[in-house]
């Protein structure tokens, strides 16, 4: 008991939640340049990403969509939009790795 208390910290992958950045269109990485090793995903790229992420035991993304200005509203009509990008982006997801939790951000400000 007392190793145990006073161990190192240990970490596995199962302690993470790793953030995604989505944008419209396909087959696409974009890199984010404020963020070395950070990518903008489209769907697909999305998925496959998010496919590896749970085969290495991670047990959550945090999903933050790149909305362009045009969608953006006073009223956020985007975050309840059923075709917006983030609730495309989710259904996805939980299509193709079901047992993957899913954090959002519908990234509107």
């Amino acid at each position: 008991v007392s190793r145990r208390l006073v161990r190192e910290t240990v970490l596995t992958p199962a302690d993470f939640i790793q953030p995604l950045f989505v944008i419209e269109g396909e087959k696409c990485r974009e890199p984010v340049t404020s963020m070395p090793g950070v990518e903008r995903l489209t769907i697909d790229e999305l998925v496959r990403e998010a496919e590896r992420l749970a085969t290495l035991g991670v047990p959550a993304v945090a999903l933050f969509p790149v909305t362009s200005p045009e969608a953006k509203s006073l009223d956020a009509a985007a975050s309840y939009d059923p075709n917006g990008l983030a609730q495309r982006a989710v259904r996805a997801l939980k299509k193709a790795v079901p047992e993957l939790g899913v954090i959002t951000d519908v990234a509107l400000d």
